[in-house]
């Protein structure tokens, strides 16, 4: 799965502008659909970056890297890091509406 998603991500833009240099609408929608693979991906894994940073915090406590007077700041940085996925997630489904309403318009 990992794969065709790195391929959506780089060749949509492609699409994209190869339709509206070409102008070619057909492109344009290509484009938006590689785009909301994308975008599907990226919501569907925000729970696994989630439980990535609540391993990282169990498996820091764990080995002991953390010292207690830290813990509350490793906490607050691994979930920060973990709020940026649906900082870009929530980017990413504005961007795809974007383009919908500029299709829809058409």
């Amino acid at each position: 799965l990992a794969p065709v998603v790195q391929f959506t991500s780089n060749i949509w833009l492609l699409f994209l502008i190869g339709g509206l240099f070409l102008n070619i609408l057909g492109f344009i929608y290509i484009a938006v659909a590689l785009y909301s693979v994308a975008v599907l991906f990226t919501i569907v894994t925000l729970p696994v970056e989630f439980d990535a940073s609540r391993r990282a915090k169990a498996q820091l406590n764990e080995l002991g890297f953390v010292p207690s007077t830290e813990a509350a700041g490793v906490k607050s940085v691994l979930s920060a890091a973990a709020w940026t996925y649906v900082a870009g997630a929530l980017a990413a489904v504005a961007m795809l509406l974007y383009y919908l309403s500029l299709l829809s318009n058409r």
